[in-house]
């Protein structure tokens, strides 16, 4: 999907002098507890990648919607490296609607699943224009009745294009917030209420970012760097990965989440 965050350099050493020493919590035993807990890892990922942002490239809502579609099943970098041409080609939603589909299949092509996607953007260009005057709406019921957006989609375009809150759920944010005790749903839809529960409203765009940033670098579906972690001593699920913390640093990948 489509967060990023470059912060403070994170060699093997840095991490493993900044990861608290402390054995893995007790689950939370009170809504309190849980809502605090999950507030201060927030804090804490929030001091680890200042820089979180949206990794998409984009200079309006329309851009990011369809950079969004287009991000399905590719990676950030492969979007960003087609959509310039795509957005230079059509500039609004009326030259998506009107365009010829394989036209705007030849230049998305590399980003896979070319003709749904196209189909998609067409359709939705289509929608804009009719009901929307040609503007992306800022409203989630009318952004998910789109074709090719779903909450997730609809969520990155109104939190990093329009600044309303939105907690976006992909599979490193679900599987962190199950691994942090947050959570033990697997629907999306139930992640994103029950992590937005815990949560400040106001947090939810950049905590998103956090942490599919913190999934991406540290926190592996597989081998999650367990003693290389920031939030080691607010994860009951410490323990999981290595927790070494030199074996555990050489495991972070390091660099902008891009992908």
């Amino acid at each position: 999907m489509v967060l990023s965050g470059d912060g403070p350099p994170f060699g093997p050493a840095a991490y493993a002098a900044r990861v608290p020493r402390a054995s893995s919590p007790a689950p939370a035993r009170s809504r309190l507890a849980l809502v605090r807990r999950a507030r201060a890892v927030n804090r804490r990922l929030a001091e680890a990648y200042p820089d979180a942002r949206c990794e998409l490239d984009f200079t309006t809502p329309l851009e990011l919607l369809v950079a969004t579609v287009l991000s399905a099943q590719c990676t950030d970098v492969r979007v960003n490296q087609v959509t310039p041409e795509l957005f230079a080609r059509f500039p609004d939603a009326a030259a998506y609607a009107a365009a010829d589909p394989e036209e705007v299949e030849a230049i998305i092509h590399p980003t896979g699943f070319f003709r749904a996607k196209t189909r998609s953007i067409q359709g939705l260009a289509r929608i804009l224009e009719e009901r929307h005057g040609g503007q992306v709406p800022r409203r989630l019921e009318d952004l998910v009745v789109l074709p090719g957006v779903g909450r997730k989609t609809a969520n990155v375009v109104l939190g990093n294009a329009f600044g309303v809150p939105g907690i976006t759920v992909d599979t490193h944010l679900g599987r962190l917030a199950r691994r942090l005790g947050w959570t033990e749903e697997t629907d999306p839809v139930k992640v994103e209420h029950a992590v937005g529960d815990l949560l400040e409203r106001k947090e939810w765009t950049m905590a998103s970012h956090r942490l599919v940033i913190h999934g991406r670098r540290v926190c592996h579906s597989r081998r999650p760097a367990c003693g290389a972690c920031p939030v080691a001593d607010l994860c009951p699920s410490y323990g999981e990965g290595e927790t070494d913390p030199v074996k555990a640093a050489a495991l972070v990948r390091p660099g902008p989440a891009r992908g």
